[in-house]
């Protein structure tokens, strides 16, 4: 089936979809670059482990952000004796689960050094927590200092954008990249991604004087789509994984399903 979403689908963002959807998008970014910024330039890819949290609950399906569907059958739960106090709660357990994400480096073939990095943010970069988003923007800012050119894919609606500098928030839109170039930071092109429209072709930049290359997001994802089928995963009738959509969206989502014929 082809992509039934003009740009980003919101759900790829399910759980259990998103480090798949993140790998071949990113290597989907690597393959199209390299083919354009030969014999000058290098695309690797380079891996990191990110801890993502994960909910183990008892008796319902856990809820799992990065990994996988734990469940615990409600027949193996042990029942009180008479003599003891129900308890007054029932919580959840937070297990922190290595997850392996990617991020793709442009480098020149001269001398290996590092020209460009580009992040396609995973849900770990978003946590508001100390090893979370504060520790994405300590990287950030090491790159900022290397002089190095920084793209960042944001298709995740929930968590911390990343930090700007700037006086007003943010439009509302549930995407986003970010685009700082060396040479001029801390200025960063802004580009905002509506559900209703194709994700943007953006600029990659290189050192200079050659050209930035560009990266047409919604080809890429779309292809990634594809290949992986995806469609056999996702049940659109039923809602996107959280967080929830604005009125607005979601009015347009369920009649632009329903156009499709993806929904009853």
């Amino acid at each position: 089936m082809e992509p039934p979403f003009p740009g980003m689908d919101p759900y790829l963002e399910r759980s259990s979809l998103w480090p798949d959807v993140h790998i071949g998008l990113i290597t989907a970014i690597r393959d199209y670059l390299q083919a354009r910024i030969a014999p000058g330039y290098i695309a690797q890819i380079t891996p990191y482990v990110a801890l993502e949290q994960i909910e183990i609950a008892a008796p319902r399906r856990a809820l799992v952000p990065d990994v996988g569907v734990y469940e615990r059958d409600p027949a193996a739960v042990a029942v009180l004796p008479a003599a003891v106090d129900a308890p007054s709660l029932t919580g959840a357990a937070l297990l922190d689960i290595p997850t392996r994400y990617a991020r793709v480096e442009l480098r020149a073939v001269a001398d290996e050094t590092l020209v460009t990095a580009i992040e396609l943010l995973s849900p770990a970069n978003k946590r508001p927590t100390p090893d979370g988003a504060d520790a994405y923007e300590q990287k950030r800012q090491d790159l900022f200092r290397s002089g190095v050119h920084l793209l960042e894919i944001d298709l995740l609606r929930g968590g911390r954008r990343p930090r700007l500098a700037r006086p007003d928030p943010l439009p509302p839109a549930p995407y986003f990249v970010f685009l700082s170039r060396a040479e001029r930071w801390p200025a960063v092109d802004i580009w905002v991604c509506p559900l209703d429209r194709p994700l943007p072709t953006v600029p990659v930049p290189l050192r200079r004087p050659d050209p930035d290359t560009p990266l047409p997001l919604t080809q890429l994802l779309h292809q990634v789509y594809r290949n992986a089928r995806y469609d056999l995963r996702i049940d659109y009738r039923q809602p996107p994984p959280p967080p929830d959509l604005t009125p607005d969206e979601a009015a347009w989502l369920d009649a632009h399903l329903r156009a499709r014929g993806l929904r009853p």
